[in-house]
């Protein structure tokens, strides 16, 4: 049965793809590339101490960083296998994220740098040189396409986003491809990429070659494997309070390569759910060409997601995330859940190579009704003599010893620095794979840090940046 460990075969880490790109790597290429783009203007620029000039200079620099940065937050967000099973969806989201915040600085820099130096080389007022250049159509362009840039900024502020449904943040987010191509007219009319044959070649294919790799992964690749692999909903199975598991099942699913950890966006095509992906770990190996994700219902679409019926059509895109073995740098392992967060850890405790001893999970719970698949995780636990220790409360940093009991007796649910070397003596020694609540993530991590695991052991993925 999906989600069970079978005894007759047991299951190994799914197959890895050919590429991972490291996060340094891509930090190296993407500041290599801006790198690049100021050479350019500075070999261009012109010394001169007019006014204008240097306003003109400055709006020149902005404005080729602008478009450049433009082409990378695209990029991140493009869900290249190598990228995303390398860095991580949740670090590029976030980068996404921090990234579009300079890009608006330099676009809005750009901007008034570029009207102050046509208002001083004109010698004309602020508005009437604003209405001058707006007579341009590449200025036109741009400044529509500005719009759609701040559209997008405001809408993905914390505190607007969690007031806006998420198909109208997507909808408005789509709205930045158009920006994007209004920007790249804008650009190719300026004197910085027009100036040069080879300069507008090379940055016409820089903006073609995302452009494909967006079209292709983000649409084309989803529907390929759509019709290759038909998925459909086989089962929904309650898990516990507000809790369900759904088994999909279609043809050739291991050609999908998901390994243990990872996710995929979910598409139910029912009432309800059709219009938005949504991102679930997988809960299980894959097996018998069968995907299993757990779902607790934390609102409209979750809460769905347990009234769906056998046979209903599934897309799924993916496998993405990078909280998978190939992050493991050690021998011993320990597995840190909180919540929900035990989905992709209940699938790597199953998968993760390891003789006794070598892997422990830790699952912390508000009480032992919230302990979710914890029949399964206890027989993992028999089967491969792994340590198991259930942290059942509310969060409590004081630390008392464990009582005199058994694997999976639940024990107070702190995780103190003190609580977690008890439980977990040699816990230096270890990889951690963390996954839970952004609260209890940041809370857990700064312990472990403080009980002596670097930070460069601790892989965890955030799904509320994912």
């Amino acid at each position: 049965m999906p989600g069970r460990p079978d005894r007759s075969a047991p299951a190994g880490p799914g197959p890895v793809p050919a590429l991972r790109l490291a996060p340094e790597r891509l930090r190296s290429a993407i500041l290599a590339g801006a790198g690049a783009v100021t050479l350019l203007w500075g070999v261009q620029a012109r010394p001169s101490a007019r006014l204008d000039v240097l306003f003109a200079t400055g709006a020149h620099l902005s404005g080729l960083l602008a478009g450049y940065g433009v082409l990378v937050l695209l990029l991140l967000m493009a869900r290249v296998p190598a990228v995303e099973h390398g860095v991580g969806a949740d670090r590029l989201a976030r980068a996404h994220a921090l990234g579009g915040r300079y890009v608006l600085g330099l676009i809005a820099a750009h901007a008034v740098l570029a009207l102050c130096g046509y208002a001083v080389h004109t010698r004309t007022d602020l508005v009437t040189a604003t209405g001058d250049l707006l007579a341009y159509g590449a200025i036109a362009a741009a400044t529509a396409g500005t719009a759609l840039f701040v559209a997008v900024g405001v809408t993905s502020a914390r505190a607007v986003r969690r007031r806006v449904r998420h198909e109208t943040w997507r909808a408005i987010h789509l709205g930045g491809l158009l920006a994007a191509a209004l920007g790249f007219v804008h650009q190719l009319a300026g004197p910085d990429i027009a100036g040069s044959l080879l300069t507008r070649w090379l940055w016409s294919m820089a903006h073609g070659t995302v452009a494909v790799l967006l079209l292709w992964y983000r649409l084309v690749v989803p529907v390929r494997a759509a019709l290759r692999h038909e998925l459909r909903v086989v089962e929904v199975r309650d898990e516990g309070p507000g809790v369900v598991s759904v088994l999909v099942r279609g043809r050739g699913v291991a050609r999908l390569g998901a390994e243990p950890g990872q996710f995929f966006r979910w598409r139910f095509l029912r009432r309800g759910l059709w219009a938005t992906a949504l991102p679930f770990s997988l809960s299980a190996p894959v097996r018998d060409d069968t995907l299993r994700i757990t779902v607790k219902a934390l609102g409209d679409h979750t809460r769905r997601i347990r009234r769906l019926r056998p046979g209903t059509r599934v897309l799924a895109s993916g496998p993405f995330g990078a909280l998978t073995a190939h992050r493991r740098t050690r021998r011993k392992v320990l597995l840190l859940a909180g919540g929900v967060g035990i989905t992709p850890l209940r699938a790597l405790f199953e998968t993760l190579p390891g003789g006794p001893g070598d892997v422990t999970l830790l699952y912390r719970a508000s009480d032992t009704a919230s302990l979710v698949l914890r029949e399964e995780l206890e027989s993992i636990a028999r089967e491969r003599q792994a340590a198991l220790h259930f942290l059942v409360g509310r969060p409590d940093d004081s630390f008392g010893p464990p009582p005199a009991c058994g694997r999976g007796c639940p024990h107070p649910a702190s995780l103190a620095p003190r609580a977690l070397r008890h439980l977990v003596p040699d816990l230096a020694a270890h990889d951690v794979y963390l996954c839970g609540p952004p609260a209890m993530a940041r809370a857990a991590t700064a312990n472990l840090i403080r009980a002596g695991v670097p930070a460069s052991r601790i892989h965890s993925e955030d799904f509320d940046h994912v």
